[in-house]
């Protein structure tokens, strides 16, 4: 078993996490991932409402009692959604552990740490890192340059991001970005951080609510079957390569491209349905470049059992076999 300041912190059997995924952060993978020894998280603005939110927590209570999360992504937006009742709905439902990400989360973070809930700032750059742990965040999830969604402006991959942040942050790191198997387990484990976070990898598995079909469609893809969107906005994000975010691309390198150009494009409800009717070409939706070591769809438990094995066995093995052949 891998123990680190993570696992103890929050609770949790291995140093895996699951973190939010809009339209796939749900009840029944949240538990599954739970029932497996490592943290998930509900995805809160995936619910239409706060009360939604509160159904769903309950749900996901019924499938298991080991400790799970809900993340809360604070992003610019011309209709804001109520975030205050969100976080409210999240302390009354008794959780005990939030993930932020996104904007500035200073408000969510002194309003949950009053309510006793330990926070995890997800955040693409050390200076963030460093801002967070000072208004009060209990451990950091730093998101590389290989991830999906929004991986920033700064364009540093793990490889530099992670050691950079664990040479400057003094609570627990998790390291997110390009992770899917052992290899990146221990990698990261000597890089600094005290664990991994998995969205690309979680979205292919049994309990994954997405469809077949998108799963079969990871496993198919490469390394190189993403795109980077809004560059020119300022609001990078990576996203599967398809008909769509090709477009987007496409529209993009012209020049001078406003959100309101890319608009019929980027919908949200047209990616929500790659998810739900299972074509891969019919909207944006987020995957990393960790495509390229995904090959089969098996469940959460299988997933985090042969992780945690195989890492174990890089470690007892191949590093101290190397120690002890010098």
């Amino acid at each position: 078993m891998l123990k680190t300041r993570f696992t103890e912190m929050f609770g949790v059997e291995h140093p895996i996490v699951q973190g939010g995924m809009q339209w796939v952060g749900r009840a029944e993978l949240v538990a599954a991932v739970a029932n497996a020894g490592a943290l998930g998280f509900i995805t809160a603005l995936t619910q239409p409402t706060p009360d939604d939110l509160r159904r769903e927590i309950a749900r996901c209570r019924e499938m298991t009692d080991k400790p799970f999360g809900v993340n809360l992504t604070i992003l610019p937006t011309l209709n804001p959604p109520p975030y205050a009742e969100y976080r409210q709905a999240i302390i009354d439902s008794g959780v005990r552990i939030v993930e932020t990400a996104g904007n500035n989360p200073q408000e969510h973070i002194a309003e949950l740490k009053k309510a006793g809930v330990k926070v995890i700032h997800k955040c693409t750059a050390v200076r963030h890192a460093l801002k967070a742990e000072r208004i009060g965040a209990d451990a950091i999830s730093i998101d590389g340059f290989e991830c999906a969604g929004h991986p920033g402006e700064d364009d540093t991959p793990g490889l530099i991001l992670i050691p950079a942040a664990a040479d400057k942050v003094k609570i627990p790191m998790i390291a997110s970005g390009g992770f899917g198997d052992a290899r990146g387990l221990v990698a990261a484990l000597a890089l600094g951080a005290e664990g991994i976070n998995m969205g690309t990898r979680f979205m292919c598995t049994v309990e994954s609510p997405i469809h077949q079909r998108i799963k079969e469609q990871i496993v198919a893809n490469d390394e190189r079957a993403t795109e980077l969107i809004f560059r020119t906005l300022r609001n990078t994000s990576r996203v599967a390569s398809n008909t769509v975010s090709r477009e987007v691309v496409a529209i993009e390198s012209k020049g001078g491209a406003t959100i309101d150009d890319l608009r019929h494009l980027v919908a949200g409800q047209r990616g929500r349905g790659v998810y739900e009717f299972g074509d891969p070409d019919a909207g944006i939706w987020s995957a990393g470049q960790v495509q390229g070591l995904i090959h089969d769809i098996p469940t959460c438990a299988e997933l985090v059992s042969r992780i945690v094995r195989e890492a174990e066995a890089i470690i007892d093995a191949r590093l101290k076999g190397m120690r002890s052949a010098a």
